[in-house]
C-alpha cells in the first residue's frame, strides 16, 4: 500500500496523480526524442482532462507551463513556448503605488482636480472660458449634492481659484446655474387611492333603475 505521505508533491493537483506519475516517468527517460514525444502526448491528455481551459487565451501555452511546473522545472524537453522559470513564478509582485489622499476639497474629488490642471494648460480664449464655466457649474453641483446648504457663485469662484492655484478665474459677468436647475427635485410618492365605495354606489344605482 502506498500512502500519500510517501508520494511526491503535486504542484498542481487538478490534473491528478496519474499525470504526475507520467511526468515523473518522462523525466527519467534518457532519449530526448522520446521525451519530446511523451511530453506532447501528456499535453493532449492534460487538455482532455481540463476542457474548460480551452476558453482561456493561449490554451496550449498554459498547458505547457503547467507541465513544467508539475515537473518542478526538472523536465528537459523542447517546448513550442518559452520555458517558465521558478524565479519568475515565485517573484513577488511590486507594491502598488496608491494615490495620496491630499485632496483640497473631498466633496469635489480628485478627478475634477485633474480636469482643472488640464484647463490651466489651455490657451486663453473662448474655449477655455467655456470650459471654466462648465467646471464651475460642476463644482456647484458637487457642493450642493454633498451639502444641501446654499452656496453663492462667489464661493464657487473662490474654490475654483484655490483648486487652480490662482490660474483659473471665473469672469465677473458669468452667472452660474441656479440650484433648482442643477438638482432635480425628488419625486413625490403617490398615494394609492381606492374606489372609496364608488363601486357599491354604482351597483345600488343600477338596481334602482331596474
Amino acid at each position: 500500500m502506498e500512502y500519500n505521505s510517501e508520494r511526491s508533491k503535486m504542484n498542481i493537483s487538478e490534473y491528478g496523480r496519474n499525470i504526475q506519475k507520467m511526468i515523473e516517468y518522462i523525466i527519467s527517460v534518457e532519449d530526448r526524442e522520446k521525451r519530446n514525444k511523451l511530453a506532447r502526448a501528456t499535453i493532449n491528455v492534460m487538455g482532455q482532462l481540463n476542457p474548460h481551459l480551452r476558453d482561456v487565451n493561449d490554451f496550449k501555452h498554459k498547458l505547457w507551463d503547467h507541465l513544467f511546473i508539475m515537473s518542478d522545472f526538472r523536465l528537459d524537453v523542447d517546448s513550442p513556448y518559452p520555458v517558465p522559470s521558478r524565479e519568475i513564478l515565485t517573484r513577488k509582485p511590486e507594491p502598488l503605488e496608491y494615490a495620496s489622499n491630499n485632496v483640497t476639497y473631498k466633496h469635489y474629488g480628485r478627478h475634477i482636480e485633474r480636469i482643472i490642471e488640464k484647463a490651466c494648460e489651455m490657451e486663453e480664449g473662448e474655449v477655455k472660458d467655456t470650459l471654466v464655466k462648465l467646471i464651475a457649474n460642476h463644482l456647484k453641483k458637487s457642493y450642493l449634492t454633498w451639502s444641501r446648504d446654499s452656496v453663492t457663485d462667489e464661493e464657487i469662484a473662490e474654490h475654483l481659484n484655490t483648486l487652480s492655484n490662482g490660474r483659473l478665474k471665473l469672469q465677473d459677468n458669468i452667472k452660474l446655474s441656479e440650484p433648482t436647475e442643477i438638482l432635480a427635485p425628488k419625486p413625490k410618492k403617490r398615494k394609492f387611492q381606492g374606489n372609496r365605495g364608488g363601486g357599491s354606489r354604482n351597483y345600488n344605482k343600477g338596481r334602482k333603475n331596474q
